[in-house]
C-alpha cells in the first residue's frame, strides 16, 4: 500500500466529506477520488460508503482506518527516531499515571531523573482513571501507563507487576476510628464513598464483601480523588483507598486510616503498555527510567537482580 494513500484515506474518514478532505489536503477532487479508487482495488474491498451527508467507512474501512492510524503513526516515530540517533533521544513520551495510587508518586521523581538523562525528551504526564488509560495505550494514544490492574489478561495489552498496595478504610475525625487493622465486617456497615463499580478498587471491595456473605453501603459514587477527600474533611462519612493516597488524605485533613483484614484486599499496581506497537527508543528509554524509581521502592514485585540504567 502507499503511504500517502493511506493518509487520504485517513483524512477523508476523519473529515467525512471527499470535497472538505480534498480542500484540506490541497489535491484536486477527482484526483483524490482516483487515489482512493486505487486504495480500494489494492485492498479488494469497498472502503467508504457515499451519502448525500458525505462519506463513512464501511466495515473494511474501518479496520483498514484503525491499522492505517497506527501505521502512520510507526512512520512518524521511525523518523524521530533516525533522528534521535545522530542527535540523541528526543521527542515526545506520554506517560499515565492513575490517581489515588502510588503511580502518583512517580511523577515528580521521573520528571528530575527526564531532565538529568534525557533532557531531549519532552514528557506529557496524564494522571486520569486506570479504564481510560488502558484504552489510549492500547489505542497508541499514550505510551505506557501505570495503574492498577494487569492480574487478568487483556487482548491489545502487556503488563509488568509493580507492587501490590493494601487498601485503607479513611474516615473523618468526628467519626470514632475504629481498630487498626479493622476486620472487613465492621467496614461494610459504614456509610462509604466509593468509585463506580468498573473501578478497581471498587471490584477489590466488591468482591472481598461477597465472599464473606456481605454488601458495602455505597451511600454514593465518586471518581475524584479531590472530591474524596473533601467528603472526608466535611465529615459526611468514610472511605477506602490504596495505602498510598489513605496516607495522603490522613496527612492533608483532619481524618484516620486503618489497614482492612479478614481478609486482607491489595490493589495491584502495574506498568501497562501495548503488545502489539512498539515503543519509540525515547519512549524505552522512559520506561527503564520509571522501573529503575520503582525498584527502589520496598516490597516493589520486579526480578531481583535486574540491572539498572542509572548511575
Amino acid at each position: 500500500m502507499n503511504l500517502k494513500r493511506l493518509q487520504y484515506f485517513l483524512k477523508i474518514v476523519d473529515i467525512g466529506s471527499m470535497t472538505q478532505a480534498a480542500d484540506v489536503l490541497h489535491v484536486a477532487q477527482p484526483a483524490l477520488s482516483q487515489q482512493l479508487a486505487t486504495l480500494e482495488a489494492e485492498t479488494g474491498q469497498q472502503l467508504l460508503v457515499r451519502t448525500t451527508r458525505g462519506v463513512t467507512p464501511t466495515e473494511a474501512g474501518k479496520v483498514l482506518y484503525r491499522h492505517a492510524q497506527a501505521i502512520m503513526r510507526q512512520c512518524d516515530q521511525a523518523r524521530v527516531d533516525m533522528r534521535a540517533a545522530g542527535e540523541g533521544l528526543s521527542g515526545a513520551v506520554s506517560v499515565g499515571l492513575a490517581p489515588g495510587t502510588a503511580a502518583a508518586l512517580l511523577a515528580l521523581p521521573l520528571l528530575r531523573a527526564m531532565r538529568a538523562r534525557h533532557p531531549g525528551i519532552v514528557p506529557y504526564l496524564n494522571e486520569t482513571y486506570g479504564t481510560t488509560l488502558s484504552e489510549l495505550v492500547m489505542n497508541g494514544r499514550m505510551d505506557i501507563a501505570v495503574l492498577y490492574g494487569g492480574t487478568t489478561e487483556v487482548h491489545g495489552l502487556s503488563f509488568v507487576p509493580l507492587l501490590r498496595e493494601p487498601l485503607y478504610l479513611v474516615g473523618p475525625a468526628d467519626l470514632a476510628p475504629l481498630p487498626d487493622p479493622v476486620p472487613l465486617r465492621d467496614v461494610a456497615g459504614l456509610d462509604l464513598y466509593l468509585p463506580r463499580p468498573y473501578n478497581v478498587v471498587r471490584k477489590l471491595v466488591d468482591g472481598a464483601c461477597a465472599g464473606i456473605d456481605l454488601a458495602p453501603r455505597v451511600v454514593a459514587e465518586i471518581e475524584s480523588a479531590g472530591t474524596l477527600t473533601a467528603v472526608i474533611a466535611a465529615g459526611l462519612g468514610a472511605t477506602i483507598l490504596p495505602e498510598s493516597m489513605a496516607r495522603e488524605v490522613t496527612t492533608s485533613t483532619p481524618s484516620w486510616r486503618a489497614r482492612i483484614v479478614e481478609p486482607t484486599i491489595e490493589a495491584p499496581l502495574a506498568l501497562c503498555q501495548s503488545d502489539h506497537l512498539p515503543l519509540s527508543e525515547p519512549a524505552q528509554a522512559v520506561r527503564a527510567l520509571l522501573l529503575d524509581l520503582v525498584r527502589d521502592w520496598p516490597q516493589h514485585l520486579l526480578p531481583a537482580g535486574a540491572p539498572k540504567t542509572r548511575p
